[in-house]
């Protein structure tokens, strides 16, 4: 099979298309023939060799990806032979492979996907869809919301504008140059506003003074704010959007990728700078998204004991129902290299996916 490794950390340009040796499913797993491969930001901190959220950073050569879609086309000893021939899509965990013609992985991670959805679509689901599922447990979105997306034609970004367009709330998206907010007011959202423009909070703030039922900005800028924000961003584009808040205001942190002086640095107040401005913040990343997911939250009553699969199955239950549709840019496997340059250089939008 053909597969991408690594053989050292660092650039991008580290990302090698080669020729390897099948793999075989262990007792337990299945092969998948693999149709989407998805990458994440993540996997471009591991390429570099920075541990993140890791235990350990992979042994190397290693084949990045943790997501992947296709068909199922072998099984190991134990696993219904059934599987044989189904489209399924799954994370396998921080265990590598996704970057490959072929992955392995376990039996219990797949869902099958559902007719008529895109595979490319699923792998976006099951790993970007998952995570949007995760950060909605802490927001009661309801048609009196007014939410701030940042990143907002990224691929959490777009899912954020869609589910918060579905609970009837009013929503402004943030994103970087024409192209980006062109497709953010595609995705339904109320104002979309380039946040490269150093204007862009008096955008946002004449808007919010013509809905005129929120209240006041912490910011101090006497017009109403918005309910919550949602920001993968931090830095100074953080910064301003946490000034939008009215009173009572959310701001719920999943990131901080920002470009600037304080970039990979997550965007933190102190409790007395929160109580001033009357807000609350939430960094809702890691245990208290699985805490919350465990407690069956988001799952529609589903009770699956893992808080994972609990949020992969709301992503698909929502793409069924019409809520998500992930926006998705696909790359050749071959050109992974590519993938990961313009991933991190902010040149994609929605999910980045490699296709075999």
């Amino acid at each position: 099979m053909h597969a991408i490794r690594l053989h050292t950390f660092g650039p991008a340009e580290h990302l090698t298309y080669e020729e390897i040796p099948d793999p075989a499913p262990a007792p337990g797993q299945v092969r998948i023939a693999v149709t989407a491969a998805g990458v994440h930001l993540l996997d471009t901190a591991i390429r570099a060799g920075i541990q993140g959220p890791l235990p350990e950073l992979p042994e190397l050569p290693t084949i990045p990806g943790r997501e992947v879609a296709g068909t199922v086309d072998a099984v190991g000893e134990g696993v219904d032979a059934s599987l044989l021939g189904k489209r399924v899509v799954a994370h396998i965990g921080f265990a590598p492979g996704g970057y490959a013609e072929l992955a392995v992985t376990e039996a219990s991670r797949l869902h099958e996907i559902p007719d008529g959805m895109d595979d490319a679509e699923a792998v976006a689901l099951i790993g970007t869809g998952r995570t949007t599922m995760g950060i909605l447990q802490f927001a009661e979105l309801t048609p009196d919301s007014v939410a701030v997306v940042l990143a907002a034609a990224g691929g959490i970004g777009t899912l954020l504008v869609q589910y918060a367009k579905h609970a009837g709330a009013t929503v402004i998206g943030l994103a970087g140059g024409p192209a980006k907010t062109a497709q953010v007011t595609a995705n339904g959202a109320d104002l979309a506003v380039d946040y490269t423009n150093p204007d862009w909070p008096d955008e946002v703030r004449t808007y919010l003074s013509k809905l005129g039922s929120t209240g006041e900005s912490g910011g101090g800028h006497g017009v109403p704010g918005a309910t919550v924000v949602f920001d993968g961003v931090g830095g100074e584009p953080g910064r301003a959007a946490v000034d939008l808040l009215a009173t009572g205001g959310t701001h719920l942190v999943f990131g901080w990728s920002g470009k600037g002086p304080h970039d990979g640095e997550p965007l933190t107040f102190t409790d007395e700078q929160l109580a001033a401005r009357g807000i609350t913040q939430t960094n809702v990343l890691g245990p208290a998204m699985m805490r919350k997911a465990g407690d069956d939250s988001v799952g529609g009553g589903r009770g699956d004991a893992n808080p994972i699969r609990t949020l992969e199955l709301a992503a698909l239950a929502e793409a069924a129902k019409g809520h998500f549709t992930p926006a998705v840019q696909r790359y050749p496997l071959a050109r992974a290299a590519a993938a990961h340059t313009d991933l991190e250089n902010r040149r994609t939008t929605g999910k980045v996916v490699l296709i075999p």
